[in-house]
Formats: C-alpha cells, structure tokens, sequence
C-alpha cells in the first residue's frame, strides 16, 4: 500500500475545555485534503499531543478520521509507545476503527538496546494486518533505531518504511540497503528535497498544515526532473519549515502549528499541559510568517 508523497501529521484540535472538538476535526481533515494536497494524515502522533490522549480518545479519534476521510486520503494512527504490550493492544484496537496503516515510535525512556528495539518492532508488526511505518525520531526517544537495524526490520512483510529524523546520511544507507518496496521518509521538512535526492520517497511533515499544496508542487516538480524549478520552491518553503520551530525560541510542533492554524482561519484551540501557548514574541513572529504566505 502506498501512502503517497506528502504525508501530514495532523493536530488534534480541542475545544475550550481542552476535549477533543470533532467538528473542527472534520473541518481540518477536509482543509488538509483538499486545500493542502495530503495524500495520507498521521492521527495521534506526536504532533498530535499524543503523550496526552487517552487510550480512549485516540481510538475514538483513529475511528472518526478514518470514517470522515471515506478514502479520500489514507489514515495512518500512532499507536507506538515505550510498552511493547500496550502498543500491541492499541494497533489491534486502530486496526478494528478501520484505519489504513500505523506509525510505531522508538521506544523511548526505557533505553533499549538494538535487539530489544529490533523485537519490540517484530511483535507488534506481527500482531497486525496493518502495513507498518517506523518511527526514529533520536532527539525525543533518546535511542535511535540504527541502519543495521531498520534494514533488518525491513525484512518483515508488513513493516514497509520508516520515517527518520535521524540524518541524512543513515537515510541513504537505509536507501541503499532496503529491499524493494521499503521507503523513506522524512521526519524534518527542511530536508525533504534532500532527501528526494538521495532516493528517499517523501515526507512526513508538520509545516504542510500550512503550505501543503506549494510542497506537494514541489515533490511533483524535482520527480519531473524540474530540479530548478523545485530549488525555487523549496526555497519558497524554507522559512516556514525553519520558522515554525524557531519562532522566536523552539517551541514544540503543536503549539506553533495550532496557533498558526488559526492565524488563516482553521481554528483548532489550545494545548494541553505540559505544553502552553505560545508567547507574545513568538506570536508577533508567526503572524509576521504566515502574512508571507
């Protein structure tokens, strides 16, 4: 199964009371498909507060997308945790609400090693129908899934990409190495032309909340081998992947996005705590950002 180029992983828009709101769910879901050309949606990833959902709300969330969406767009549900068991108990569970495949994050804070990373993937991929995307994202987990060991991942059926935050040179191992019909993606917009050069297949973005549409004219440009013409583009782009993670301090991917979300008129409310809003410096600088546009 392919799940397309572009590839956002979605917000999960709440209300005032910080409850899931289901309309301005089903109201992104149609913007991010039919304004910002995804080809899939990641429902409950880190983007999507996930740390922060319950077991309850991300099954009810996986059932919703994947109901709202009809096939327009595949819908990809995180069910990764730092329990092997727990992670096997909510895929089943995504599967049964119907969604297209899972993203299953390293497993964070309890620090295992390459073997144990390695059976965490296997037992979970094994439990599930579901096609498989892995998920190496060092700077949030602490341990990285090395080259070595997502190419032996990849020997599973139905473990069929993965998505690396790690560096661009494992991403052209992981290419060089994969057998066929494994991918790569991005987990980093600023590199998703680079990563389009060295064999990579796309991109898992936050920032195509935002230019979706002009990125996805950017991929079709460089697999046109228009290469100047994707240059542009991505030049185009750039500021927005670099500005919504540094404006005017790192702030985390749903605080930024959320706010400039409503800045044109997508409004998905706040965040849950930990998280907070953003500042008045930060504001000033996204709503400067977003009248570039």
């Amino acid at each position: 199964m392919s799940f397309g180029r572009l590839i956002t992983a979605m917000v999960t828009p709440f209300d005032e009371n910080l409850n899931i709101d289901w309309e301005a769910t089903a109201r992104l879901i149609d913007y991010l498909i039919d304004e910002q050309k995804s080809d899939s949606l990641v429902v409950s990833g880190t983007t999507g507060e996930s740390p922060t959902l319950s077991d309850e709300e991300k099954v009810e969330l996986f059932r919703f997308a994947a109901k709202h969406a009809a096939g327009r767009c595949k819908i990809i549900a995180g069910t990764g945790s730092n329990e092997t068991a727990h992670s096997i108990q909510l895929t089943r569970k995504a599967e049964e609400a119907g969604v297209d495949g899972i993203l299953l994050v390293a497993p964070y804070y309890n620090k295992p090693s390459q073997e144990g990373i390695y059976q965490h993937f296997r037992v979970i991929a094994e439990a599930t129908s579901l096609p498989v995307i892995l998920y190496n994202v060092p700077s949030r987990t602490i341990v990285s899934i090395s080259t070595e060991t997502t190419l032996r991942l990849a020997q599973i059926p139905n473990i069929v990409a993965t998505k690396e935050c790690a560096s661009l040179s494992q991403m052209i191992e992981i290419v060089s190495g994969a057998p066929e019909g494994f991918v790569v993606y991005s987990g980093d917009d600023a590199v998703t032309l680079p990563t389009l050069s060295v064999g990579g297949f796309g991109i898992i973005s936050v920032a195509s909340h935002l230019i979706g549409a002009k990125m996805k004219s950017m991929i079709q440009a460089y697999l046109e081998g228009r290469v100047n013409d994707a240059k542009e583009i991505n030049e185009e782009c750039y500021p927005f992947f670099n500005g919504l993670f540094n404006c005017p301090n790192p702030v985390p991917n749903p605080v930024a996005v959320k706010y400039a979300l409503s800045l044109v008129g997508m409004p998905v409310g706040g965040v849950r705590l930990p998280l907070v809003p953003v500042e008045d410096g930060e504001a000033a600088f996204l709503q400067k950002l977003i009248e570039k546009r």
